[in-house]
């Protein structure tokens, strides 16, 4: 790429600027600056004008375009105490340089090296149910018959309001698509699953069921989708509308559905998870939505329940009966479950039939339970896995999970939720209805 060092002025809202072309070419072909330059990225003089010295106005503010200058020039992001932070994002999304800024604001995700950045409060009383991170650094909190919408600046969007109807879970389709199941209400023939516009709050698409080529009301509960765009959701219907239902996201029609078998529970699952080397989808439903763990792998290619495992008739033992979460870790052919005192029990999914190992038991009698627990969760990103336990998130690294770091903050109580994407991690708190945003600091500008 050819990019000449040009000296350029500029008279921002009577401010002058003197750069290099060298310097805005950093912003890329589809910023503001980008337009400045021709198909060989040369500079566009104007025209009739040969004076070296003369300058491009540009009317807007001059304390945001320093900045966001200096981000050009250096790589390096600091807004100033008396730069308002939303004032800068509005003028770094007039110049085409949002993607500068965040990429500068956080680095690449690492759980060992996560720091606060802020927390939120949610307007809307009582707790939330789910907590997902979106793709492009926003989030979305489930709460009561609601989804509260976040971009990645933390500028809420307007809600998704299911009338009502309370949320089970959510799941982001893309950056603008937010894909909401619920319960159905009886009488009324809603409830099920819907695509959200993310930016509006508007409905976009609802998802049928069909069972014996009739329509049938559903509630929907845990969420998962593919890269080859399907949906998947635990489904419990009236009649015999239990099990697994898939949807072509494309289309939005039914493509299939995996029935629940007598003596094991699909329809009531907590943990929907693809997994995309065996094409099999983990079915987790937990204590204490049923009296009884059952998790399983089940191969829609061939209808079959191709793994599972369940405490039922087994010994009646602290281990046992204290699942609370469940994750395939596929590269190491295994089962992580999290117990209530976030002991971690590993199941080989080579073995067809075998307990829980677990790796720890020296706090299993010794732990103290808060007066309103929230149960454990567990998240697995890049090779990290991720633990929650009252108002604390334990990171484990390493072929045997050691423990290398803790992430707590004291405002909101227990966690009862938490979800990594977009290179952030965000914590739902249960008593203040607040969630917290973990970030990884930049690597240092050398």
């Amino acid at each position: 790429m050819k990019v000449p060092k040009d000296r350029i002025r500029f008279n921002v809202g009577g401010r002058i600027f003197e750069t290099t072309s060298t310097t805005l070419a950093h912003a890329g072909r589809n910023s503001f600056f980008g337009a400045l330059f021709d198909d060989n990225w040369n500079f566009k003089q104007h025209h009739n004008d040969s004076n070296p010295n003369s300058e491009f106005f540009i009317d807007r503010n001059s304390d945001c375009f320093s900045v966001l200058l200096d981000l050009l020039r250096t790589g390096d992001f600091h807004i100033p105490p008396h730069v308002p932070e939303r004032l800068l994002y509005r003028e770094a999304s007039f110049y085409g340089l949002l993607d500068h800024v965040r990429s500068a604001k956080w680095g690449p995700f690492d759980g060992n090296r996560l720091r606060h950045g802020r927390s939120v409060t949610g307007r809307a009383p009582g707790d939330g149910t789910a907590i997902r991170a979106g793709p492009d650094g926003g989030c979305c909190v489930a709460h009561g018959s609601m989804v509260h919408v976040y971009d990645w600046m933390m500028e809420e969007h307007p809600p998704i309001n299911l009338d009502y109807q309370r949320v089970n879970d959510a799941a982001w389709l893309d950056s603008e698509n937010v894909l909401v199941s619920a319960c159905e209400r009886l009488g009324r023939g809603d409830g099920g699953m819907g695509l959200f516009n993310r930016s509006t709050g508007e409905l976009r698409h609802k998802f049928q069921v069909w069972h014996e080529n009739q329509v049938k009301s559903f509630t929907a509960g845990a969420l998962s989708t593919t890269c080859d765009h399907r949906i998947f959701s635990s489904c419990k219907g009236r009649s015999n509308e239990y099990g697994i239902g898939v949807w072509d996201q494309l289309t939005g029609k039914q493509i299939d559905f995996f029935y629940e078998s007598p003596g094991w529970s699909l329809g009531d699952a907590d943990r929907l998870q693809w997994l995309s080397g065996s094409n099999c989808l983990l079915v987790a439903t937990l204590f204490p939505r049923k009296d009884n763990c059952y998790i399983s792998l089940l191969d829609f290619r061939a209808k079959s329940m191709v793994w599972s495992w369940s405490d039922i008739g087994a010994t009646v033992t602290v281990d046992e009966k204290r699942v609370r979460d469940a994750i395939a870790m596929e590269g190491n052919h295994a089962i992580c479950v999290v117990n209530e005192y976030e002991d971690l029990g590993f199941m080989d999914l080579r073995m067809n039939v075998g307990s829980v190992r677990w790796s720890s038991r020296s706090r299993l009698m010794k732990g103290k339970m808060p007066d309103e627990p929230c149960y454990p969760k567990l998240a697995l990103h890049e090779g990290q896995l991720f633990s929650s336990m009252d108002d604390c998130i334990s990171v484990f690294c390493g072929p045997d999970w050691v423990l290398t770091s803790r992430l707590r903050r004291t405002y909101g109580g227990s966690i009862c939720d938490f979800s990594i994407g977009g290179d952030r991690l965000f914590a739902l708190h249960s008593e203040e209805n607040v969630f917290d945003v973990w970030e990884t600091p930049p690597p240092p500008v050398v």
